[in-house]
């Protein structure tokens, strides 16, 4: 068997590893030696491993410059890691530091890609322990040396065995010698390794792709077996340091153990479908044998070890330590805030909360402040601290905002909730819930009073016909909650239909909202139509509507555009890639950046913020049936057809197929931010995939013979979103086409429809009244009757909206978990500027990277150029914000803007 290798020309020094701290062993001149200094040119090398000698040519060489003839390679193999976070401060720590300075801490085996041609079975492998040669900030750097036999073959993977007693982080392997191309070999590994006290073993693949098919004989059992641990047996609970990846239904929202009203339905299953998370195999409770426990106090729930935070995201933002840190803070803002449950008594009361803060007593221990120190000032460093906020850009641009009707329209194109609006076609709006049970279908919203509103521009039939009106519809969604919510102290709930009109000038002006309450308590259904007016009591009932509107607004963002079709639906796909697809995969190491820490702060999210009496259900109008109702949002409106960018604006009316514009879209309204940036990293996403599967799979019919591939997608449809396993609209998986759209629409989710939803919550969010998360009183025609209430609003109309607002605690609440989730971590990853070491190693797949980068950098300065363009008034005019949510960079920090690859928070 003949191999051909290339040595590296250089004529000066290049030093791949820098060690500046060599120790213990010394300056090693063998590692040195590695700086790859040689001055041939255009020098080949050959080996014959049947004749044991090698053949060089060159057209300039010397004497002492030709290998000799021998049966061995020399391969070194350099270990960048890092060890635990707990390694230094315990008594197994310092062991471990003595075992790196004296021991052998690790032992490395080389592995044969290739079976022994003789017995047809794998090559023995090639062991060597590893020493500590150098420690730089975090990472620490191991060597190990190899005699690896010319008859050996291709190196296909590692085995990497950790003897310390804690686990460590294998970031990389690169085995360097004549062995390899370019004298090189990278093995990514970016995983944990346990102790010898759990599974101290591990396997990690050279940075090659292979398909099933092709993948080289020696290591296709390993592939195999390596996929049967990481799916584990079904049984037993999880351990911390496991890697296993297995389904479950969300049953652990509730705490039936601590209280019956902590007790909530299971989510997933024919009464409540939704998406699979990971199983826990946590114990049941013991009060309901159907609930999951909760995770003691000192654990966090369990996620797969290689899917936690790193090390700069945990000193961010730790999971463990905010959640019990918010939930010490809680009972200090309710001693704090007097008369928490009622409202703000003023409006310069809520400016007050950006410009004074809030003055807490002493955290003992340092509790929030020492893990979101930008929240926190300090006024007197031995006993006070005052909890303070940034202003949001919206309100520092223009105090009044939030008042304004047409930025209350704008934000349904623009805002943080862009994904709602609906183009109306057809008239009387409908209601297609059972009307002996909730009452007249046909709405309230009159043909009159429409085109009262519109008079002078069209007809009611002309402004359909013309693509002039559109819909803000949550009636039918939470008109069956109302009832069940309003039984809830603190909280009230409607059916809500919001119309707009498109003007000449490109942007919405809000015509009429109706709420709905449905027959209950022995009353019939009640309804109301609100329109803008110029007179005080009809102006005020408007303002109460709109809250109304936009705590609906507020509660569905949340709930669905945001936690459903992102963090929720996304889940499955991540278990089953790890379970279905091998390291070795092509499809895998693709989606493998989309899925970074999504676990990890899903599982974050159950713990604090959907968990029954979270964060969530104590701020939002749904209360504890918030995610019930998500459920309900899932079943009859989640497709994953239209989570694809072009299929939902046109499933909207947003946008019609035309060939001959630009992404084959026309759209309803031309300047619609969301959509007009959407489109553009829609079109970068979908040409970068285009180019990685035309590569892999050149023959269409590679796609329908993956085994794994088809086993992935199947699991991903009958398992992960298995209570919609038979719906007629999941796409089949023949051809590269299909994989390709596939793939884009999991990789859009994942990226810009979440930086879309998520980065701009603080911005736009931030400032409460602009969209409060809860609606707590009654609009007060409805309860007109009562004569001292209606009085009480004649008299002190912004008294009655203070009190539909969220109180303070409430607001307060929601104000730190949005400058959270609006923060971009230190080592975020961003779309077209991370790229994949795998990839970086394919010529064909680096060049596509590159092209696919620079397009993202195009992008940035399209949209800039957009927010700067004065007819454009949904992105540019006075006191407005531009929409950057969609510009792929960002730095770190609240930002409102830059699109990682995952979601990531």
């Amino acid at each position: 068997m003949l191999a051909q290798f290339q040595l590296l020309q250089s004529n000066s020094t290049k030093t791949l590893f820098s060690f500046p701290k060599l120790f213990v062993h010394g300056n090693d001149p063998t590692l040195l030696r590695h700086s790859f200094q040689k001055k041939n040119k255009n020098a080949r090398v050959a080996t014959d491993n049947t004749r044991l000698c090698v053949k060089a040519t060159a057209s300039e060489k010397t004497a002492s410059e030709v290998l000799t003839t021998s049966s061995n390679f020399k391969v070194t193999a350099i270990v960048t890691a890092q060890l635990s976070d707990s390694s230094i401060l315990s008594v197994t720590g310092w062991k471990d530091e003595f075992l790196d300075l004296f021991g052998r801490p690790l032992t490395l085996e080389l592995v044969s890609a290739e079976l022994d041609p003789q017995t047809g079975s794998a090559r023995p492998t090639i062991k060597a322990k590893a020493h500590k040669v150098d420690e730089e900030g975090d990472d620490v750097t191991y060597k190990a040396e190899f005699k690896v036999p010319s008859s050996f073959g291709n190196v296909g993977a590692v085995y990497v065995e950790n003897r310390h007693d804690l686990e460590i982080y294998i970031k990389d392997i690169v085995l360097l010698g004549q062995l390899f191309p370019n004298d090189k070999l990278n093995v990514t590994c970016n995983s944990w390794v346990q102790s010898n006290d759990d599974d101290p073993k591990r396997v990690f693949f050279a940075n090659k792709s292979y398909l099933p098919s092709n993948t080289p004989d020696g290591l296709k059992q390993l592939r195999e077996d390596e996929l049967v641990s990481l799916r584990g047996n079904g049984l037993d609970e999880r351990k911390e340091s496991d890697r296993i990846y297995d389904y479950d239904v969300y049953n652990d929202l509730g705490d039936p153990d601590k209280s019956s009203e902590l007790q909530r339905p299971i989510l997933g299953g024919q009464q409540f479908p939704y998406p699979r998370r990971c199983r826990t195999g946590r114990e049941r409770c013991k009060n309901d044998s159907l609930s999951e426990s909760k995770p003691t106090a000192n654990n966090s729930p369990y996620v797969p070890r290689d899917e936690g935070f790193s090390k700069i995201k945990n000193t961010v933002f730790n999971g463990r330590k905010y959640y019990a840190a918010l939930h010490s803070l809680l009972p200090n803002l309710k001693g704090t805030l007097e008369k928490s449950d009622e409202g703000f008594t003023h409006f310069p009361a809520i400016d007050a909360l950006f410009k004074d803060g809030v003055q807490l007593q002493p955290l003992h221990g340092g509790g929030i402040s020492s893990i979101l120190p930008s929240l926190f000032r300090t006024v007197d460093e031995i006993t006070e601290e005052v909890l303070c906020f940034d202003v949001p850009r919206t309100m520092e641009r223009d105090n009044f905002f939030w008042f304004r009707d047409e930025e209350f329209a704008r934000q349904t194109l623009a805002g943080v909730n862009p994904c709602c609006l609906q183009l109306v076609t057809e008239w009387p709006l409908k209601s297609k819930l059972d009307p002996e049970i909730y009452g007249p279908a046909e709405s309230a919203i009159s043909k009159e009073l429409i085109e009262k509103e519109i008079k002078g521009y069209c007809t009611l039939d002309q402004a359909i016909q013309q693509k002039k009106l559109f819909l803000l519809d949550y009636h039918d969604l939470l008109l069956p909650y109302v009832e069940k919510v309003r039984e809830l102290k603190g909280t009230t709930l409607y059916g809500s239909r919001t119309l707009f009109f498109l003007t000449d000038s490109g942007s919405l002006r809000p015509l009429a909202i109706e709420l709905t309450r449905p027959p209950m308590d022995g009353k019939e259904q009640w309804r109301e139509v609100f329109a803008p007016t110029w007179y005080s009591t009809g102006i005020w009932l408007w303002r109460l509507a709109k809250a109304h509107v936009l705590a609906h607004d507020s509660g569905y963002h949340q709930l669905i555009t945001h936690w459903l079709r992102t963090h929720c639906a996304t889940e499955p796909y991540v278990i089953a890639t790890n379970r279905q697809l091998s390291v070795l995969h092509p499809i895998y190491k693709l989606l493998d950046p989309h899925f970074r820490f999504t676990l990890e702060i899903n599982a974050f999210a159950r713990q604090s913020l959907i968990n029954a009496n979270g964060i969530i259900e104590s701020t939002f109008s749904p209360g504890k049936y918030s995610f019930e109702l998500s459920s309900i949002a899932y079943d009859k409106l989640w497709q994953f057809d239209l989570e694809a960018l072009p299929n939902d604006l046109i499933n909207r009316g947003m946008a019609v197929e035309d060939p001959n514009a630009p992404h084959g879209l026309k759209l309803t309204i031309e300047d619609y931010p969301y959509a007009n940036d959407g489109l553009l990293i829609w079109d970068a996403i979908k040409t970068w995939i285009t180019d990685y599967v035309n590569h892999y799979y050149p023959d269409p019919a590679l796609v329908e013979s993956d085994g794994e591939l088809q086993e992935w997608w199947t699991e991903i449809r009958t398992v992960g979103h298995a209570d919609k396993k038979d719906e007629p609209w999941w796409p089949v998986l023949k051809t590269p086409a299909d994989l390709i759209g596939i793939l884009t629409t999991i990789v859009w989710v994942t990226s810009g429809h979440h930086a879309a939803v998520n980065f701009g919550q603080y911005d736009f969010s931030g400032y409460f009244p602009s969209r409060p998360t809860i609606a707590r009183t009654n609009v007060p025609t409805e309860e007109k009757y009562d004569e001292e209430k209606w009085e009480k609003f004649l008299e002190k109309p912004g008294v009655a909206l203070l009190n539909c607002f969220p109180s303070p605690l409430q607001a307060t609440t929601v104000l730190i978990v949005l400058s959270v989730l609006s923060d971009h971590s230190p080592d975020e990853q961003y779309m077209g500027e991370y790229m994949e070491t795998a990839w970086g190693d394919n010529p064909v797949i680096k060049a596509a990277f590159e092209r696919f980068s620079g397009k993202l950098k195009e992008i940035e300065g399209i949209i800039d150029a957009k927010n700067t363009d004065r007819s454009l008034h949904n992105r540019n005019g006075a006191g407005i914000m531009p929409y950057e949510l969609l510009k792929p960079s960002s730095p770190a920090g609240v930002t409102s803007r830059g699109v990682p690859y995952s979601i990531s928070i």
